[in-house]
């Protein structure tokens, strides 16, 4: 599915409370008209449970915003962490249930790469802008897509992972679904996915995006493949933590679409492992115990 994500149109003018606990981040935010009223993000993983509904009332609060003047509310949900993601679920379904508002949820994923993009993605392009400006390429390269890579980790080797393209347009795309991979197998898979396209779509840069503490070696075997690939494609690393913007102006999107999420019958996207991978995993492990 492709978004253009103007901030200006629709979305733009709706008041959005955002809430996000799939990480170690609880990250909220309150946006209308596109800006952002008010925001936190808070590192404390354990507290989650105990200062979510604390800290969304300091927002209402602190913004003089009525629970009455909301358009909606935009919850990510997940792929993370499994008590996490369920808090910030069971918080807006409540919320949404008390103030009879529409409740939408995003990707976790999503909100992590966009937040990511919209956040250093200016200072990105004058930094291509200026690595190519004597190369006759120039134009071709500034016109090509970023691939947007966010991960979390899901140990054992493993992340939640997905991927997005930004066009030069600034369309926005989803090139890959929300999942559990082995980390090592989804950086041989997206270094295969480049070298097969052909050359002019070949993104300009792939950003690995999130905490990307626990599988730093592999993102340096990225960089490492991608530069001998003869393909081009800049491989960065861009820690990011989640923002509760990202969620919101996402939520805005679906909200001004029309579309809305049934109460009771949301939950979190308990992302598993496909078969497949389970059987490979558990052939590993025995092929490794063998030897």
């Amino acid at each position: 599915m492709k978004m253009q994500m103007t901030e200006g149109g629709a979305e733009g003018k709706l008041v959005v409370l955002a809430l996000d606990t799939s990480t170690a981040s609880l990250a909220a935010a309150l946006i209308r008209g596109g800006q952002t009223l008010a925001s936190v993000q808070s590192l404390a993983e354990r507290n989650h449970s105990l200062a979510t509904v604390s800290k969304l009332k300091s927002l209402l609060e602190e913004t003089g915003i009525k629970p009455d003047e909301l358009d909606g509310i935009a919850i990510g949900r997940g792929p993370g962490s499994y008590t996490g993601m369920r808090i910030a679920v069971s918080v807006g379904k409540t919320l949404a249930w008390v103030w009879d508002k529409p409740l939408v949820g995003v990707s976790s994923l999503e909100a992590l790469a966009y937040g990511a993009w919209k956040s250093v993605g200016s200072v990105a392009d004058a930094q291509l802008g200026i690595r190519h400006k004597d190369d006759e390429r120039h134009a071709a390269v500034i016109n090509r897509p970023r691939w947007l890579v966010p991960i979390m980790d899901a140990r054992r080797g493993q992340v939640y992972t997905s991927a997005f393209e930004v066009a030069s347009d600034g369309s926005w795309n989803r090139s890959a679904a929300d999942g559990v991979r082995l980390m090592r197998d989804w950086v041989a898979g997206l270094e295969e996915k480049l070298r097969v396209l052909p050359q002019a779509a070949v993104p300009a840069e792939l950003w690995v995006i999130g905490d990307l503490s626990m599988h730093e070696a592999e993102c340096q075997r990225l960089q490492e493949l991608c530069s001998r690939n003869g393909t081009g494609c800049q491989v960065r690393r861009v820690p990011f933590t989640m923002e509760g913007t990202a969620v919101a102006v996402l939520g805005a999107v679906r909200l001004a679409a029309g579309e809305r999420d049934e109460v009771h019958a949301f939950v979190p996207n308990y992302t598993q492992l496909t078969e497949a991978e389970v059987k490979l995993n558990k052939s590993r492990e025995e092929g490794a115990g063998a030897s």
